[in-house]
């Protein structure tokens, strides 16, 4: 790239996602970002695993990996840095939906989907 190749160069725009953080650890999963507060769950606390759709997109998060315990959770925006570490982990779990996964990824509309409920 030259000179004026970077100087008219348009900044690339930044996605909502990026503000995200998510901490994985042995013990839990933790959710920070600098407008909302701290997010944390154990994984032995799981519960239930949904993808939540939202109309909200591309300004906002539009997809959500919701990790819900009986007292606690944390909800993970699709395209932030360390989801798809998230996503591997939980998506091993026995009778782990993917057909709903498959279908969250081509919905826009308001929609949650059930991906797993502990027995």
């Amino acid at each position: 790239m030259n000179f004026f190749d970077k100087l008219f160069r348009k900044p690339k725009p930044k996605n909502p996602e990026d503000d995200f953080t998510v901490t994985i650890t042995d013990k839990s999963i933790k959710v920070e970002h600098p407008h909302r507060e701290i997010e944390q769950v154990l994984w032995e606390n799981i519960q239930q695993i949904k993808l939540i759709n939202t109309d909200q997109g591309p300004w906002l998060p539009d997809i959500w990996l919701a990790l819900l315990g009986n007292e606690d959770g944390c909800l993970i925006p699709h395209g932030a840095k360390g989801f798809n570490e998230v996503y591997d982990i939980v998506s091993k779990y026995e009778g782990f939906n993917f057909e709903n996964f498959a279908k969250s990824m081509s919905c826009t509309d308001n929609v949650e989907f059930d991906l797993w409920t502990k027995k």
